[in-house]
């Protein structure tokens, strides 16, 4: 196959980044290889769900882990085509398509999707926006919630006797932090073990709120996006998202 027939290779693997073929477990959430997990192999002549040999095998595998990295864009292909084309160029009959040609077309492609992306971006952001407004709003009604100036809510489960921690101050802390649909998405508890960091580093919800801690309290913190990851967000918490923190206070590390 000549080099003008090339599909612009680099172009294209930043859009559709294929995993590496390796011997391991694919993780179905990332569609990445398994980082550290030992290889499974069938025993000699062996079969897996009807999958005869190792050439059956082995096709199906990397089959699979194409169609792990092209979920995300499921929408946007044809298979019956993207079939043909996998099918054309291991035969060397792929049809011509030049370097510029699928640059171009790639190029466009990546545009559009990034237009998606921000459309779908600030949509999510006005309805999380919307949806925090209100829930604190009559979260702030509640029996025992407390509004601070900023707007940071919180409740007092247990009332410590200790000192408060400074701006400038390490705490130790056991916290489980979940979005306003009950949903952890972080937890200290879980993990079976205490964080420990400057208060200085964190959120300003969480910098505020810890200040307002005896050592040895435990409290209950909503925090709304202006102080916590704003229109950003940051991993599994979306734009505009308010937070809600369950907070035990255990010590102030000198």
């Amino acid at each position: 196959m000549k080099n003008t027939k090339r599909l612009a290779i680099a172009g294209l693997a930043a859009v559709l980044p294929l995993a590496m073929i390796a011997c391991k477990p694919i993780d179905k959430e990332t569609g990445k290889p398994v980082e550290g997990a030992a290889a499974q192999t069938p025993a000699e002549g062996g079969e897996i769900a009807g999958l005869k040999g190792e050439r059956e095998q082995i096709s199906y595998i990397i089959g699979n882990q194409m169609g792990e990295q092209l979920k995300q864009i499921k929408d946007e292909i044809d298979v019956k085509t993207l079939q043909r084309a996998i099918s054309e160029t291991i035969d060397d009959k792929a049809i011509e398509i030049t370097d510029e040609q699928a640059m171009g077309i790639m190029q466009k492609f990546g545009e559009r999707m990034q237009a998606k992306q921000v459309a779908e971006m600030e949509e999510k952001s006005r309805t999380n926006a919307a949806e925090a407004e209100k829930f604190l709003a009559e979260n702030g009604k509640r029996e025992g919630v407390q509004t601070t100036a900023s707007g940071l809510q919180y409740r007092v489960i247990t009332e410590g006797t200790g000192a408060k921690p400074g701006p400038n101050d390490t705490v130790r802390v056991h916290y489980k932090g979940t979005l306003l649909n009950g949903e952890t998405f972080d937890s200290s508890i879980d993990r079976g073990e205490p964080a420990q960091f400057a208060l200085n580093q964190v959120v300003p919800g969480w910098q505020e709120g810890l200040q307002l801690m005896p050592v040895g309290s435990k409290y209950e913190l909503w925090i709304p996006a202006a102080l916590g990851y704003g229109e950003m967000g940051s991993g599994p918490i979306g734009p505009n998202q308010a937070l809600v923190f369950e907070v035990e206070l255990q010590d102030i590390v000198k």
